[in-house]
């Protein structure tokens, strides 16, 4: 299993949350494990430095290319699950833009390219 989606569980989602309560990241984070998704490991990180933009989530693999996803709230863990699903069958991390779940094809904050690994440093 190559695909990770990482899930920022500090994500506050702009607002304060109550002591004691779970941080919507949290939420979302618990929302995805619950569901899953086939061939993507799903992965709580404390911060993906994307505190502006609500709850977001991470989705990459080796030799691909790895999105950056925000503004997220439980509502879309199926399409989060499904975007992940779709990434995760792709050889380059390419969906074709009309198959992306809406969130995915309106909510992208960025896009990484692939890490070229420098064959004379190996």
């Amino acid at each position: 299993m190559g695909t990770t989606l990482y899930v920022c569980t500090t994500c506050k989602a702009g607002s304060p949350v109550p002591e004691g309560d779970l941080p919507p990241g949290a939420q979302l984070h618990a929302a995805l494990t619950a569901s899953g998704a086939p061939d993507v490991r799903i992965v709580g990180v404390e911060c993906l430095s994307a505190c502006n933009t609500g709850c977001a989530v991470s989705l990459t693999k080796p030799g691909a290319w790895s999105y950056v996803y925000g503004r997220l709230t439980l509502d879309d863990v199926p399409a989060i699950l499904e975007g992940a699903t779709k990434y995760a069958a792709t050889a380059d991390g390419i969906v074709p833009w009309r198959e992306r779940p809406t969130v995915f094809r309106k909510q992208s904050i960025a896009r990484i390219p692939p890490q070229i690994l420098d064959e004379a440093a190996e």
